[in-house]
């Protein structure tokens, strides 16, 4: 693959115009949709509580509109700028409507074309403001909207920060009787705010065949293993990178990656392989590699697969890792998480599980209902959903006294149009023994 270099003739980034709209009916104006947030009060809703150990802070999962929920949370709750990392998994534009494992309706994905896109575009918008300067957003799609949304997202936060399109291998091979190819992937959309965000770099561990394969030499004085690499780089530079070193220039059109004293450094340690022809070249030396850095083709991650995975029963629930590896690469313990379209809950497990503060929003009783259940209870193996009837104890986030992790339950209303029913309160207060 050709390597591109610098351009003498590159005008300065500054003096290019990169930002571009998209067109279509029932777009707001982006003040407007800011503006919405003018008024306090909110469809109803309710919110969980889970008592975060490390600190003061309450992890919180509410019920109710997303778009309310952000609007409380940016503008009630001083939230704005304080978010690490967003992922949302949010629906696809099918036109359809899904259940679980046990035949419960979970959620409907009915908006479709402009309707969609604006529903996604005013939450991006609210969602930006809740990031912090040093904070990423994710959002995962499959190819139905992937496209128009990752024109959105370039409006919303930048083409220029634009960082990734992820391809996740979501499921395993499928014999299509239809014209077409096996679908057997989906995306996810990675946006930093600006270009000084949060990353630790994810690295897969090697194989024993890759590792040999990478690293084919063995220093015989010491017997470490270490491949070669090329001590320069393209493109021309006037300076000391540019000049000779022990006698030789840089090969035409490139210059050295070191100054000529940093490679005398590496020259004496003995970490320059001379070939035989007196071509440098630098040793990398397997024992300092942290492992194969990930790429942006994930395969290991697929949906539920067989009976022995654990899985709460869900429509859409994701890989727990395909979550941590996310959570761990784009914010550190301490950090706020956040997921406004919570699903099974496995975002806010996740970040549970690593020591993040995590706040989580859905507007399906049944998701409220899943997570909650997640966190008293956990998972259950895929093949216990082909059961019938799965007798279920009452679940609580309210535990043992005695545990310092004790999960409490409030109910926090804003009354417009349609407040909840009183049935549906007695539902929730019967599922988190709230009195």
């Amino acid at each position: 693959m050709a390597t591109g270099v610098t351009s003498k003739n590159k005008p300065n980034n500054n003096d290019i115009d990169t930002s571009f709209t998209i067109q279509y009916n029932g777009k707001k104006d982006i003040n407007e949709i800011l503006g919405d947030a003018k008024s306090p009060e909110y469809n109803s809703r309710l919110k969980i509580e889970r008592n975060n150990q490390e600190s003061a802070w309450t992890n919180q999962l509410f019920f109710g509109d997303n778009l309310e929920v952000l609007y409380d949370l940016l503008y009630q709750k001083n939230m704005a700028g304080k978010v690490k990392l967003i992922y949302i998994d949010p629906p696809y534009g099918t036109n359809s409507s899904f259940q679980s494992r046990n035949l419960d309706d979970a959620y409907d994905d009915i908006l479709v074309g402009a309707q969609y896109l604006e529903f996604m575009r005013e939450r991006l918008i609210l969602l930006r403001e809740l990031l912090s300067p040093d904070g990423s957003i994710y959002v995962h799609l499959d190819e139905n909207m992937a496209f128009p949304i990752k024109l959105i997202m370039d409006e919303v936060f930048g083409g220029k920060n634009f960082r990734n399109w992820i391809t996740r291998k979501k499921c395993n091979r499928k014999n299509y009787t239809r014209k077409k190819y096996g679908n057997i992937s989906d995306y996810i959309l990675f946006y930093s705010k600006s270009d000084k965000y949060t990353w630790n770099r994810a690295y897969e561990p090697w194989t024993e065949e890759a590792m040999k394969r990478e690293y084919q030499y063995i220093e015989e004085e010491t017997g470490r293993r270490y491949k070669k690499v090329p001590v320069h780089a393209p493109g021309v530079r006037n300076g000391a990178t540019g000049g000779k070193w022990k006698g030789k220039y840089p090969p035409k059109g490139k210059h050295w990656q070191y100054t000529p004293e940093k490679l005398d450094e590496l020259d004496a340690k003995g970490e320059i392989y001379w070939s035989p022809t007196g071509n440098p070249r630098r040793k990398v030396y397997f024992e300092n590699s942290n492992g194969l850095p990930v790429q942006d083709i994930w395969m290991d991650f697929k949906d539920a697969h067989n009976q022995n995975i654990k899985v709460t029963g869900y429509p859409t629930e994701k890989n727990i890792d395909l979550l941590d590896r996310i959570v761990l690469a784009s914010s550190n313990p301490g950090d706020i998480v956040l997921d406004c379209f919570a699903g099974s809950g496995t975002t806010l497990v996740s970040a549970e599980n690593n020591a993040r503060k995590w706040v989580g929003v859905d507007s399906s009783f049944h998701s409220i209902e899943t997570v909650a259940k997640r966190f008293a209870k956990g998972s259950k193996p895929m093949g216990n959903f082909a059961e019938k009837e799965i007798q279920e104890e009452q679940l609580s986030f309210i535990e043992d006294d005695s545990d310092k992790s004790v999960l409490k339950t409030s109910l926090e209303f804003f009354s417009k149009e349609n407040e909840l029913s009183d049935e549906k309160i007695r539902e929730f207060k019967d599922l988190f023994y709230v009195k």
